[in-house]
Formats: C-alpha cells, sequence, structure tokens
C-alpha cells in the first residue's frame, strides 16, 4: 500500500486465500463465524512476526523475563481480574433476523455515511453507555444491515464458559482466557522467588486468547480466537517515573512497528482513551492505530494500570504478591505497564501495507521485509528438463540452505520463468535466483530483484556474501 495507493480489504482476502497466507476454518463444512487457519505461507509470516516480537521485548533485555501459561487457569482467576463481571460488549439484535450486533459498531457506521449532522463531529462513541447509545439508536432511526429496527443494547460477556471433568463425574466451570495477562500476574510471585529479577523489570507471553467476539466481516481484525502477545513492566512508582517509562515503551512499540517489521509510519498514528472510555483502574491508555482498509482501528495498546491487577489477585487468592525493596526496606505491591498486541493485526497489517500495485509491470507484489518474508529466496533451473541445470540448481540450493546465513528457500520450476517471477512477487519472496546455460559455463547465477524486477549476475562465489548483505 505504498505511494499513496489503497487496497480494499477484499483484494487482500482474495490474496491470502489465493496463495496460501489464510484459510477460512472448516470451509469444507460452511465455515466457522470469526475463525481462520494460517496457511503454508501463513504459518511462516506468522512465525516470523512473533520471533521478532520475542527477539526485541524479551531476549534483546536484561529487564524482561519470558513466561508460558496455560489457556485454562482457575476459574478465579477471571473473577479476581473482573473479566466475569464486566468483560463485555454492548448488543442489539435485529428484531426481524434475530442476528446480533455491537451497538457501538453500527453508531460508527451510521456516522461514517452522514454529510450533515455536524454537530455530532465531535462525537466519541467509546464514551456512551447503553442508556446513551439506546437513546442515541432511536433518536437518529439507526437500522441493522439488513434495514431492520435493532433492540436496545445489553451487555455481552464475551468470556468462554466450558467444564472440565468426566461425563458421569462431577464437572467444573472454567474459562478459556480472554487474555495471557491474568498469567502473568498469577505467576508473579513464583517468578520473583525463582528468578534474580529487581524493579523494574517486566514478565512478556505470547500465546492464544479466545472471546465470543459479536462484530464479523474485518477478516482476521478480530477472531474467535487470536495470540496475543502482552508485557506487564513492574515498577516502584515511587523511584520510577512513570510517564517516562510509558514513553519509552510507546517509542519500542513504534520503533518495532517501523523498523523491524518495516512498516510507512504515515500509516500509523497515537490516540489516547478519553477520561470515560479507559478502564477505571487505568490512569492513561493509549492506543497505536493503523490505517486498515476499514478505516483507522487499534493496533496495539499500552495502558497504565497502577497496583489494580496484583491486589485484585491479592484480595482473592489470599497470597501475598508484595515486593521487598532490599536496599530502602520498603514493601510495597508493584505498579505496572501493559504493552498489549494482537499478532494476527500485526500480520494483517503487513499484509495490507506490504501489497503493491505495479502498474508499469503489470504485476502484484508484496514488499515484505526480506527478514520476514515466508520465503527469501527462490532457486529456479532455467528449465526443468535438462538435467545438468537442475543438478546445478539443487546444488545451489542445498549450499545456500546449509550456510550460515540459513534462509527461508522455496523451489520452484513450474511454468515460464516470467510466471515464476509474477508468483514469487505476489507472495513477497524478495529474491529469485536462476540457473541458466551461462551458469555451467563461467559459474554466475541471476539474482532478480523483487521490488524494482531488477538482475545482477552475481559470481557463485560471492552469491553467499552478497545475499547476506541484502538479507539483513
Amino acid at each position: 500500500m505504498s505511494d499513496g495507493q489503497t487496497v480494499k480489504l477484499e483484494e487482500i482476502v482474495a490474496l491470502a486465500k489465493r496463495r496460501g497466507f489464510v484459510f477460512p476454518t472448516s470451509e469444507i463444512y460452511g465455515g466457522l463465524t470469526s475463525s481462520y487457519d494460517y496457511g503454508p505461507l501463513g504459518a511462516e509470516l506468522f512465525l516470523q512476526i512473533k520471533n521478532a516480537w520475542w527477539s526485541r521485548f524479551i531476549s534483546r533485555r536484561q529487564d524482561m523475563v519470558g513466561l508460558d501459561s496455560q489457556i485454562l487457569q482457575h476459574p478465579q482467576t477471571w473473577v479476581a481480574s473482573g473479566h466475569v463481571d464486566s468483560f463485555s460488549d454492548p448488543l442489539v439484535e435485529d428484531t426481524v433476523t434475530h442476528k446480533r450486533y455491537r451497538a457501538d459498531h453500527l453508531i460508527e457506521t451510521w456516522l461514517e455515511q452522514q454529510t450533515t449532522h455536524t454537530e455530532l463531529d465531535n462525537l466519541i462513541v467509546e464514551d456512551m453507555d447503553l442508556a446513551e447509545m439506546s437513546q442515541f439508536l432511536q433518536k437518529y432511526d439507526i437500522k441493522s444491515p439488513e434495514g431492520n429496527p435493532v433492540s436496545d443494547p445489553k451487555t455481552f460477556n464475551l468470556l468462554f464458559e466450558t467444564s472440565i471433568g468426566s461425563v458421569t463425574g462431577e464437572k467444573s466451570v472454567v474459562y478459556l482466557r480472554g487474555e495471557t495477562a491474568q498469567g502473568i500476574f498469577s505467576n508473579f510471585k513464583q517468578v520473583l522467588d525463582s528468578t534474580r529479577v529487581k524493579l523494574p523489570f517486566g514478565i512478556g507471553q505470547m500465546g492464544k486468547s479466545f472471546r465470543n467476539e459479536i462484530t464479523t466481516g474485518q477478516f482476521i481484525f478480530r477472531t474467535l480466537e487470536f495470540e496475543q502477545a502482552e508485557i506487564e513492566y513492574f515498577f516502584n512508582p515511587k523511584q520510577s517515573d512513570w510517564q517516562q517509562l510509558f514513553k519509552d515503551w510507546q517509542d519500542q512499540m513504534w520503533a518495532f512497528v517501523t523498523q523491524d517489521l518495516g512498516i510507512d509510519p504515515e500509516n500509523l498514528r497515537w490516540r489516547q482513551h478519553t477520561e470515560k472510555e479507559r478502564s477505571f483502574y487505568s490512569l492513561d491508555t493509549w492506543d497505536l492505530e493503523y490505517k486498515f482498509p476499514f478505516g483507522w482501528k487499534e493496533l496495539w495498546g499500552i495502558a497504565y494500570r497502577t497496583d489494580y491487577d496484583l491486589k485484585q489477585h491479592i484480595k482473592h487468592s489470599g497470597q501475598n504478591f508484595e515486593y521487598r525493596d532490599h536496599q530502602s526496606g520498603e514493601v510495597f505491591v508493584p505498579h505496572v505497564i501493559e504493552p498489549a498486541v494482537g499478532i494476527g493485526r500485526l500480520f494483517l497489517m503487513m499484509l495490507v501495507d506490504a501489497h503493491t500495485q505495479d502498474q508499469d509491470k503489470n504485476r502484484t507484489l508484496l514488499k515484505l521485509k526480506p527478514s520476514l518474508a515466508p520465503y527469501q529466496i527462490a532457486v529456479f533451473p532455467l528449465v526443468k528438463n535438462k538435467p545438468e541445470l537442475v543438478e546445478k540448481a539443487q546444488s545451489i540450493f542445498d549450499q545456500l540452505l546449509n550456510s550460515s546465513l540459513k534462509p527461508r528457500m522455496t523451489w520452484d520450476d513450474r511454468g515460464n520463468i516470467g510466471k515464476r517471477y509474477l508468483y514469487q512477487d505476489e507472495i513477497g519472496t524478495p529474491f529469485c535466483l536462476t540457473i541458466d546455460y551461462q551458469t555451467l559455463e563461467d559459474e554466475t547465477i541471476t539474482v532478480r530483484h523483487r521490488d524494482s524486477a531488477s538482475q545482477d549476475r552475481i559470481k557463485l562465489e560471492q552469491l553467499e556474501q552478497y545475499l547476506a548483505d541484502m538479507l539483513h
């Protein structure tokens, strides 16, 4: 989506399915709402995003440790966190079809379609409570997407409830976790006791979270099951300036998206939550937003949650989560700053941002950062029915695969060379190596660059260093 181009969500969805990035879940049975599988290329790109996040925020920081907590946790965890009582969205129902929608999203869509009602320009839907939403829906006679009246909004809890135990024996209610953060808070004392961490320090983890979402129709932006990457950064508010820590984390988030993932900064912005919008325990909350095909939406959130979470678990579990400063002797409950992101949203952002139409060469390409592309190198024998070319190409493939580079590679000998280039452009492969008859004569190889479609002739003895310089 570079150079001022715009891309429709339908184009991203079509490319993702056609090229094996994302498939609808259980499509042979008609699919499942808000559920998707990552195909061969998608799984590889997804993994590279996760590895990049873990590298920047966990492995390369002395003040961070990692964690991998369970999806199923004691149900009291979610009572303490407030999810059982207040983890909800405003739901309305189409009175004719009985389909359900989020009331705030219906209002937002209606507002986007208005060319009059200038008095509503500064309306912040997130600040509206159920009564205000109900009055607004009635006042402006806002309908469902099918054009039918809707019911008054009510709260709808997003937690998935299930049970454990035998079929005939006693069962216990448990919940599929709605976020990964609570596993960090409940393990806080064990991390302290088993490591040498000292404040300020953070605990980060990635893992599956589940939300019984009402909204559909935005591809992988909002799904029932998603991969979350969260950090809880603990500190003493008397010794650390929370505003400076907050700004430092914002800078790191921005750097990860623009530098590590290669996203155009023009498509990013910060938005601060209003006092009414943010959680009651949060002293400040900001969203890093991306300009998706369906508008500016939250990509990554960061909140100063004070000591609320740890105190809730102290209250409900009876355990002591206080921290003792061995230098000052002070005993207190640490405060926390939380940056939390969904990997699927990072994934969708990358597809959108990288999607480019090259009108001059009549091609579609994904300008993915070379270090993250599903395949970094494609190897082509010029023709596949010439054993000497295939043998040479295979030896080069094996040599690179086992080199210190350890690139992600694919072999392609289908159709003519032009079609192979177009295919690799569309899946984001930054470099294609063609082994031809000249290779057999002088030990040189053609390296084609995805973004420019230009070609270099490189000696095989220089190839590894040449690619090392290009891939990183």
